[in-house]
């Protein structure tokens, strides 16, 4: 276990030089010194290795995007909500908490920062995501199934329904004898 440790510092100890090394005004004999002085004091492996490297440990601060402006915010509030998590599937991009719905949110203000037009952003999407990142993909070809596809299906089973019903009953057929005087019998018991 000792070895694996001092092992663990030698590679730590390096690093920290190359860093320390490539900063500048750094020194990489402070930094390796500072984890041989940490080593050899017994001290535990956390604090070994926050001594060696102060920013591992500590709270990251979640990033925080500079807030929009009024105009960019409703051009995002409007092309977000048009536009479908493509991980979640049944969400708007503005209301899903996915990694990608994230990435993406991050993609559009971008594209909206830089001055593109809400046609352009659309096309990108779709150009890299198809048809489908879209709530309301365009009318063309590819998407007639789409659009089209619930209205056949319920034109096909009004027709259906109304052969069902205009169809006329088959009489049944009449009973033999045999059959009249077995039902009298069954009636009489």
């Amino acid at each position: 276990m000792r070895a694996l440790l001092h092992g663990l510092l030698v590679c730590v100890g390096l690093w920290c030089a190359c860093v320390a090394a490539q900063a500048p005004g750094g020194s990489a004999m402070g930094v390796t010194n500072v984890a041989a002085d940490a080593a050899n004091s017994g001290a535990s492996v956390p604090s070994i290795v926050q001594a060696t490297l102060p920013g591992v440990g500590a709270p990251v601060a979640a990033h925080s995007d500079a807030p929009m402006s009024a105009a960019v915010q409703a051009r995002w509030d409007h092309i977000a909500a048009e536009l479908r998590c493509l991980v979640c599937q049944n969400e708007s991009l503005a209301s899903s908490n996915a990694e990608l719905a994230l990435d993406l949110r991050r993609e559009l203000r971008g594209l909206i920062e830089r001055g593109q037009s809400d046609a352009d952003i659309r096309s990108f999407l779709v150009s890299r995501y198809g048809d489908f990142v879209l709530y309301k993909p365009e009318v063309k070809p590819v998407t007639w199934l789409l659009w089209f596809g619930p209205f056949v299906l319920l034109l096909g089973a009004l027709a259906l329904a109304l052969r069902l019903m205009r169809r006329t009953p088959a009489a049944p057929a009449p009973l033999t004898d045999r059959e009249r005087e077995r039902a009298r019998q069954l009636l009489e018991s």
